[in-house]
């Protein structure tokens, strides 16, 4: 993942990478072309999984995916789409 926001993956970028369809995991961010939700990704990196360890039990997925994920997840947050309780 890049060190300053400003070399973060542009939105053509991230929406190559990330995308919803209602028919795919109800609708929920998911890498294309696959079923792992960017939660999936998220919940792996909370629980101390390291992006070798995703990339190693999830061969379908590339380290680009993971850091599209953050960013998707951090662009959620930032626009309020995601609040605290």
């Amino acid at each position: 993942m890049p060190d300053h926001p400003s070399e973060r993956p542009s939105l053509a970028a991230l929406a190559a990478r990330i995308v919803s369809d209602p028919a795919i995991c109800g609708g929920r961010p998911v890498v294309r072309g696959t079923r792992m939700r960017v939660v999936d990704i998220l919940d792996l990196l909370s629980a101390g999984a390291t992006r070798a360890e995703i990339l190693d039990d999830f061969d379908y997925l590339s380290d680009e995916d993971i850091s599209a994920a953050l960013v998707f997840a951090a662009d959620a947050v930032n626009d309020g789409t995601v609040k605290a309780a």
